[in-house]
């Protein structure tokens, strides 16, 4: 059995590009959700259509949410 599944034997590299690739799930995730919503509304209320949100999640958005994981993971 190996023991580089274990986490606690991830390197500094392997961490880091599992927090950003967790940090990009939760900004996709969140903009889906938000599409989601405007699309209920728009097919609940037809004379009141929401425009969809145009936007693309950028580097510097999943670095700043990678950083809030690494330092609630590292809390004492």
């Amino acid at each position: 059995m190996s023991t580089k599944n274990n986490n606690n034997n991830k390197s500094g590299f392997e961490i880091r590009a599992d927090l950003l690739c967790q940090a990009e799930g939760i900004l996709s995730s969140n903009y889906h959700r938000e599409v989601d919503a405007i699309h209920a509304h728009n097919d609940s209320f037809p004379n009141d259509k929401r425009p969809l949100p145009l936007r693309e999640i950028t580097g510097e958005e999943v670095i700043k949410v990678a950083r809030q994981l690494n330092e609630f993971v590292n809390e004492k």
